[in-house]
């Protein structure tokens, strides 16, 4: 036969199973990528679209609680972690859904991560997608849970605190009516009733002025303020309990960059740091106010020498009502508000307060405050004399270390 005609016929034969072989290549490929499309979740028609707008955390789980689908909240609140559910409680739920058919809803507290003990609070309503799946829907209520127990821990806070002065009112009002010929005694139980009076006044006078502060928008309504200004103001308001105890309030240094805020808030928190630390140094002693700018903050040190606070105490004394020694707190009027109030103006400020002690050798409050940047200073500095004196505030304000 002739060569060139067998090399015709190899080289067709040839090209023939080329082709063969690359149509079989495809037919594979097309029944793997059927496979996959038939591995898929079919969801229900429409349910991807409302998932995607719900606003909440989701997780689609199939008949062995294997994830499926899951929104990027659900791995942020840990949840989920690569295609399992990670939490018992939630996988309680989902069979429950799954063997009643009955929608559930529950609020879980639930580890946020393995590790720590850090919590999520979530709102979780679990029900049946379609004859295979089981949606678990999840909002995060860890904020609202939160402030709802920290408000309901002031009421009963401040209903306890309440009952004292109150108690001591009735109870004098009682022993001087049963003294009324006694003149010493009415004299005595008198000056008593006058004490937790005052200690009463202070105390709602404090309560007032955290619900007003709280509702206050600092971003809003705020103005540039001078803040020498309201030191000096502060200071002012203080002379009076400075002088009966003999103490000097001595001043150094100036900002001279305004800060941006609300110079009454302001105001209120340094005149509860001056009070705070008359209250707790000795008489004849001397209460220090340092003024300074760095990195762009502008820094207040208020500084007493009365017995200083251990390290314990130090992480609590911003809290409500805290008190590091309650009988002395009866002596000295305090109210245990004074600080937290502090720290709530200076953080809605954008600030922070801090406290340097040591025992023996006094205290020392850190107030920093951002300054305004440079092209923010062209609006109108809030001057001294805009801060309010109201009749509350010129009087003496009852606040005392927290």
């Amino acid at each position: 036969m002739d060569p060139v005609l067998l090399t015709l016929i190899a080289g067709l034969i040839g090209l023939a199973i080329g082709v063969a072989g690359m149509l079989a290549f495809r037919a594979s490929e097309a029944q793997h990528r059927a496979r996959l499309d038939a591995d898929e979740p079919i969801l229900p028609k429409g349910a991807a679209d409302v998932l995607s707008v719900v606003g909440r955390a989701y997780v689609i789980v199939d008949g062995i609680d294997g994830v499926v689908r899951a929104s990027p909240a659900a791995y942020a609140f840990g949840l989920v972690r690569g295609h399992t559910v990670v939490h018992r409680e939630l996988l309680e739920l989902t069979a429950r859904v799954r063997r009643d058919g009955v929608i559930e809803e529950h609020q879980l507290e639930l580890p946020r991560g393995p590790l720590g003990q850090g919590t999520i609070i979530v709102q979780a309503r679990v029900a049946a997608l379609g004859e295979e799946y089981i949606l678990i829907l999840a909002d995060d209520r860890t904020e609202i849970t939160r402030t709802e127990e920290i408000r309901n821990d002031f009421v009963a806070n401040v209903s306890h605190e309440l009952k004292t002065p109150v108690g001591a009112i009735s109870l004098l009002a009682e022993a001087l009516d049963d003294a009324a010929s006694d003149e010493v005694a009415v004299r005595r139980f008198a000056q008593r009733m006058h004490k937790e009076s005052a200690r009463l006044s202070a105390l709602v006078q404090d309560i007032i002025e955290l619900s007003r502060l709280q509702g206050t928008d600092v971003v809003q309504r705020g103005k540039p303020v001078d803040i020498n200004a309201v030191i000096a103001e502060a200071v002012d308001r203080n002379k009076l309990p400075a002088e009966s105890k003999r103490i000097e309030i001595v001043v150094g240094g100036k900002i001279e960059t305004p800060v941006y805020g609300d110079a009454d808030l302001l105001m209120t928190a340094f005149r509860n740091l001056i009070d705070n630390a008359i209250r707790y140094s000795p008489e004849g002693t001397r209460v220090g106010v340092g003024l300074r700018s760095r990195d762009g903050l502008a820094q207040i040190s208020v500084t007493d020498q009365g017995l200083g606070i251990t390290p314990e105490e130090q992480e609590r004394i911003f809290e409500r009502f805290y008190r590091i020694d309650a009988a002395r707190s009866r002596q000295t009027g305090g109210t245990g508000l004074g600080l937290s109030i502090v720290k709530h103006v200076v953080s809605n400020h954008g600030g922070e307060v801090t406290v340097w002690s040591q025992h023996g050798q006094g205290s020392t409050f850190t107030v920093r405050l951002p300054e305004m940047e440079a092209a923010e200073e062209d609006v109108p500095v809030e001057p001294a004399g805009n801060v309010e004196k109201s009749a509350h505030g010129a009087r003496r304000h009852e606040s005392a270390r927290s």
